[in-house]
């Protein structure tokens, strides 16, 4: 077990932990200041980093305890994966952000929001099944 990547796994859950309830209260009073009571994806950031980000970080730190898989070249698959969440979250707030405001979108800026939040899911997908494949080295 290292306990160096144990301990960054934690750090990174808390950092993950904060800035979703950033999101959160950002998400509520934003909406309340300008009195939008419909749906946006505002929302969705809140629970995205708390999902993708703190239960992520605090299962693979159980996963490193138990495995000892992280190695060289994990720092850079978690680069991928953390850019992939800030890319889809830059992605919600963009699409939330204009839906609050009641902006009419172009077709194209509309399929431009969405391509970012889908290259921050393939991000994110594609360090997931690499961290997966690292970690299944470890139990066989």
């Amino acid at each position: 077990m290292d306990i160096k990547m144990t301990k960054r796994y934690v750090n990174l859950a808390l950092v993950y932990g904060v800035i979703a309830m950033i999101f959160g209260v950002f998400y509520r009073e934003y909406t309340r200041f300008y009195q939008f009571t419909g749906q946006t994806n505002l929302s969705v950031i809140h629970t995205h980093y708390f999902l993708l980000g703190m239960f992520f970080f605090l299962i693979l730190m159980l996963v490193e305890k138990v495995f000892a898989f992280s190695g060289s070249g994990t720092g850079r698959v978690l680069l991928i994966y953390q850019f992939g969440i800030h890319i889809t979250g830059l992605g919600f707030l963009m699409r939330g952000l204009t839906q609050v405001w009641g902006t009419e979108l172009t077709k194209g800026l509309d399929a431009s929001i969405s391509g970012i939040a889908g290259i921050g899911h393939i991000l994110t997908g594609i360090g997931i099944v690499v961290l997966i494949l690292e970690i299944k080295k470890h139990v066989d």
